[in-house]
């Protein structure tokens, strides 16, 4: 399972998510700084990557297509990087449950 952070979440996350979630990216890293929500969506369905926002932009999108992909709706605020990355961590069997399961089109984290 692989995250693509939005880009209200900083790219220096990616490394260490590295462990928990193998081939993790952020949006500009993929060429896709300033891109519209519709085609970072598509990139997430088509690369198998669950999506990582603070935004509640993605979830109209989730109630419409539905999976994938998975959209992780993070409701933290402004916080540090290392809170984020703490929280995707702790949450990772939760996440990858979820995923699993099927279904699931937004899973909320605070």
């Amino acid at each position: 399972m692989k995250l693509l952070l939005d880009e209200n979440l900083s790219h220096r996350l990616v490394p260490g998510l590295q462990s928990a979630y193998p081939g993790s990216s952020q949006v500009a890293l993929l060429g896709l700084s300033g891109a519209h929500d519709d085609r970072v969506w598509r990139c997430a369905r088509e690369q198998g990557f669950v999506l990582v926002t603070k935004d509640d932009d993605f979830l109209d999108l989730a109630a419409h297509h539905g999976p994938p992909p998975v959209v992780i709706w993070l409701q933290l605020g402004n916080c540090s990087n290392a809170k984020v990355l703490s929280l995707l961590q702790d949450q990772r069997d939760v996440i990858e449950r979820a995923v699993e399961t099927g279904g699931v089109g937004v899973i909320e984290l605070s």
